[in-house]
């Protein structure tokens, strides 16, 4: 068969038809096969235009006639031994051959399934992000105290008092806080440090909103900004920080002058101060432990906002002097393995972990916030009683829950002066 492909074959084929290729390019486009136990040749040709390839065809099949006769012809004349003819002429075929449109489509489908379900084990394998209740389960069995869905607007309005009264976030809130008290029912946990693996999760806004639904039930709440390094909570509630929780650990003021009431509710504020060269050194001295002790005595509930664990060794060494730890987990924002990284170093130190939550957690899909049950508009309260009945149930299983007062009544004051006061003035303001 490779005789169909030779130059002998394939050249006057080509001075035949006037085609513009050598017989090396023509070979490629020529092939020859015979049917088993028949002496039958098939030519066929590969050719872009169906006329064009059956007259290659014919044409190759007549120069391999004569090229036969002169080849196998004997050297002393006479009639060659072999004699070919064609049996059933070249046509032009009806469709082409290729490319097979059908079967590209069909195996492309199949590929595509494969590869993307491939693709999807993979990730699921190799994606070790923490987005929902189900990855958390995987790394800890801590209670999870909460979940607070993901809100486009919070970096512009991060607090509480900032959003409606009944938004998911608002909700999101009050839940943490009535959770929490489940958690510490025995109250011995009355300083709450709040922190997370890594920067970025949310700890601060947290903590502030935390402490401000506190003092919405009622109780009076001392916010401690104890991150030293990156303190945030003085530019949420818009306070000064130029004298705080450093100006009281070096001796330079007493802590009743530092404290700075927010609100209208018995929230005080106590501003990290200005950043020291040794954070982790004045969150872990004594006299850290006795200013926590005091604020405990003057405070229903303290809650401090401390830097994430992994970076730095701040939050570890602070969990001593602390009654619990909330560990804010970002939804895909943090790794399992950090995760289980930082809740070890709280183990090493043998901190209370009360619980974790979940923070910026999609509003949609499988990983969606289901931690708030309820959500209703003033359209809704002129609803029959019937309506309104799951609501009023989630309400009275709710610890301490608070009226609803407008974002006006909650905007803060820069006006009111820090004040020396007592016991009696936390409890009674």
């Amino acid at each position: 068969m490779k005789t169909v492909q030779s130059p002998a074959v394939l050249q006057p084929v080509i001075d035949t038809l006037g085609l513009e290729v050598t017989a090396q390019d023509l070979a490629q486009d020529v092939g020859a096969t015979t049917d088993l136990n028949t002496v039958l040749i098939n030519i066929s040709v590969d050719n872009e235009s169906p006329v064009q390839a059956a007259a290659i065809a014919q044409a190759v099949a007549n120069s391999l006639i004569r090229t036969v006769d002169t080849l196998e012809k004997p050297t002393s004349g006479g009639v060659s031994p072999v004699s070919l003819s064609v049996i059933k002429p070249a046509i032009a075929p009806p469709a082409p051959t290729s490319p097979n449109t059908r079967l590209n489509l069909v195996v492309g489908i199949l590929v595509g399934i494969v590869a993307g379900v491939g693709l999807a084990v993979l990730r699921a394998t190799l994606d070790t992000a923490i987005r929902g209740e189900v990855d958390v389960r995987r790394v800890t069995s801590a209670a999870i105290l909460g979940g607070i869905a993901f809100d486009q607007d919070a970096s512009k309005k991060p607090l509480l008092t900032q959003t409606a009264p009944q938004s998911p976030r608002a909700e999101s809130f009050r839940q943490l806080r009535t959770n929490l008290q489940f958690a510490n029912v025995a109250g011995q946990a009355r300083t709450v440090l709040v922190t997370s693996s890594l920067p970025g999760e949310g700890k601060s806004t947290t903590a502030t909103n935390l402490a401000i639904s506190l003092a919405q039930a009622g109780q009076s709440v001392c916010l401690v900004d104890a991150d030293l390094r990156r303190p945030m909570v003085n530019e949420y509630l818009g306070l000064d920080r130029s004298a705080g929780l450093t100006t009281a650990l070096v001796g330079a003021a007493d802590v009743s002058e530092l404290l700075q009431p927010w609100g209208d509710n018995r929230l005080y504020v106590l501003t990290s101060g200005l950043i020291p060269p040794n954070p982790s050194e004045l969150l872990g001295s004594d006299e850290m432990r006795s200013l926590v002790v005091r604020l405990e005595d003057l405070f229903d509930m303290v809650i401090i906002d401390a830097p994430p664990l992994l970076p730095v060794t701040d939050a570890a060494v602070l969990s001593q002097h602390v009654g619990g730890v909330v560990l804010i987990v970002g939804s895909h924002t943090v790794k399992q393995n950090d995760l289980a990284r930082s809740l070890d170093a709280l183990s090493m130190v043998d901190a209370n972990v009360l619980g974790v939550v979940l923070n910026r957690l999609p509003l949609k899909g499988p990983d969606a916030n289901s931690y708030s049950y309820y959500n209703y508009t003033s359209a809704s309260r002129g609803r029959g009683a019937s309506e309104n009945a799951p609501f009023d149930s989630y309400h009275e299983m709710t610890l301490n829950d608070d009226a609803h007062v407008s974002d006006s009544e909650l905007i803060p004051s820069r006006s009111k002066p820090a004040r020396r006061f007592s016991r009696n003035d936390a409890r009674d303001h």
